[in-house]
């Protein structure tokens, strides 16, 4: 499974509450169902930032997240091959 999402600093001060459940929430679902999951929630400053990320300037994130999760499935295909 690939997680995406994006999370922007805001005039609240709940941003680092945020950040940190989603981690957990993403940690502990593959935990309790044994499947592995790619990370790919970005966490930034401006609005700015988030779209440099999520495909402009800094690349696409959520697109590297997602070629990583394709590269495991292959190498696990080939683990259990052997």
């Amino acid at each position: 499974m690939v997680a995406l999402g994006n999370v922007i600093r805001g005039a609240t001060s709940h941003y680092e509450h945020v950040c940190n459940q989603a981690a957990r929430g993403i940690l502990d679902t593959g935990l309790a169902t044994s499947v592995p999951i790619a990370f790919g929630v970005l966490t930034c400053e401006t609005l700015d930032q988030a779209l440099q990320r999520a495909g402009s300037t800094s690349g696409n994130k959520g697109a590297d997240v997602a070629m990583a999760a394709l590269e495991m499935i292959s190498v696990k295909h080939g683990i259990d091959a052997v």
